[in-house]
């Protein structure tokens, strides 16, 4: 077999990558998505754009995704093949190390194409020493879904003091059936994920003062929702409910709130996600007028 050649991409050959034959079952060319588009719009770097080629030949490639002030990437979240062997020693070769986010349609294990397309892909991650985590919802709200009335029963005023919002991201996270969450919280503890989360809605481009705390009308906490906008699309950043308030539907009331918040400021579209597991949240969106655009399986 001819030597196997494992390099990043230098600027301007962005067509090498976009040479290897693609069916468009699963990842972003299942969706409409070309490499070359979001390369020229900027939301990948020759850097972090790794290829195994064969006598000239693409085999595998990979492509690493991170903001535009960020020096180490976010995702990996391009990742295919006609050469397994080539893309497990490319994922081992390649100096880059962030979460796998395979993007698949919502029905991915009914076709029998799509779900072996899906399956050669994990499977040659977790042969580069990649672990499946937890696969996720994708929701997509827009207008025709109608906008909810606000429940009216909590009052919602924004938080200014970073150490007020990881005491409630302390709170909110006990029990929490968040998968990332509670792989932060056994590896490194509770103080850990409240500031993976805080971080996290830090790293988002829309205004802080776009976060709201929920509470009773007698002062109670109830809970956090952060209507942010990521560097594509409006998106719910985060919601979450304190464990004394849980089995009341105020997730509802949050979920309601933040969507009329990014309306106000002009959003035609919403994006979202939770876990498929975390049934009660997944319920609240379906509540709400949020469809299931796509899942996701992420591996760490």
């Amino acid at each position: 077999m001819s030597e196997l050649i494992v390099r990043p991409l230098s600027s301007g050959e962005e067509p090498l990558f976009d040479s290897l034959p693609d069916p468009g079952l699963v990842g972003f060319a299942a969706f409409g998505d070309t490499y070359l588009t979001m390369a020229a719009r900027g939301e990948y770097r020759p850097e972090w754009t790794w290829v195994a080629l064969r006598e000239g030949t693409v085999v595998a490639r990979a492509a690493w995704w991170g903001g535009p002030n960020d020096d180490k990437p976010m995702a990996l979240d391009w990742f295919d093949f006609t050469d397994r062997n080539a893309a497990v020693e490319l994922l081992r070769a390649a100096p880059l190390h962030a979460e796998y986010s395979l993007k698949l349609p919502p029905n991915w294990r009914d076709t029998p194409a799509v779900h072996a397309a899906a399956t050669a892909r994990i499977d040659a991650a977790v042969a580069a020493g990649l672990t499946p985590l937890v696969e996720r919802h994708r929701y997509r709200w827009t207008p025709d879904a109608g906008l909810p009335s606000r429940p009216g029963r909590l009052r919602y005023r924004p938080e200014p003091d970073d150490a007020v919002i990881l005491d409630v991201f302390r709170r909110i996270n006990q029990g929490s059936l968040d998968a990332h969450v509670r792989r932060t919280i056994a590896e490194s503890g509770l103080d850990a994920s409240a500031k993976e989360q805080l971080d996290y809605l830090r790293w988002m481009p829309s205004p802080r003062d776009w976060w709201r705390l929920a509470f009773t009308p007698g002062g109670d906490l109830v809970g956090l929702a952060a209507p942010c906008h990521h560097h594509s699309d409006p998106v719910i950043g985060y919601i979450g409910v304190v464990p004394e308030h849980r089995g009341n539907g105020y997730a509802y009331d949050l979920l309601v709130e933040a969507t009329h918040h990014l309306v106000a400021e002009g959003a035609d579209r919403i994006v979202a996600g939770t876990d498929v597991t975390n049934l009660p949240m997944a319920a609240t969106f379906a509540k709400v007028g949020y469809p299931v655009e796509q899942h996701r399986i992420d591996l760490v």
